[in-house]
């Protein structure tokens, strides 16, 4: 039996989305949700040279996340938040692929439709590379 259901999130309308599919999933399997959230180094290092301290960085993901959070805690599924670090397609492959994951839930797009368009979708390259089915949602 494989292991829980991961869910990409960034906060945006796709991602909450994507947290409605994912209790679904998760109430029909019995299985508990983690809530990936990834720290983009790129983003990180930007910030850092624009004076963002690390407490602004915090309260940033914490107000991204919150609506997530929200969703999962009415829907009274079990879940856990996982800090992954890294460009987001890569980092969440990786850690799907590594802990055995039974599903990937991500919304087709995020925050940075101009990334997306320029590097090609973070969920077009963890559907291609996860090791599990995974579950896009526009």
């Amino acid at each position: 039996m494989r292991g829980n259901i991961l869910l990409a999130s960034d906060g945006s309308d796709h991602a909450l989305r994507a947290t409605e599919e994912a209790i679904k999933l998760a109430k029909g399997l019995k299985k508990e949700i983690v809530v990936a959230y990834v720290v983009n180094f790129d983003q990180s290092k930007k910030d850092v040279l624009h004076s963002a301290g690390s407490l602004d960085r915090e309260q940033k993901r914490k107000k991204q996340l919150q609506s997530t959070e929200q969703k999962l805690q009415e829907a009274e599924v079990a879940y856990s938040i996982k800090l992954l670090h890294g460009v987001p397609g890569p980092a969440i492959v990786e850690y799907a692929n590594e802990n055995a994951v039974s599903y990937v839930v991500l919304g087709s797009r995020g925050l940075n439709d101009l990334q997306e368009m320029v590097l090609g979708s973070v969920s077009h390259k963890v559907a291609k590379r996860v090791q599990c089915p995974v579950l896009i949602v526009k």
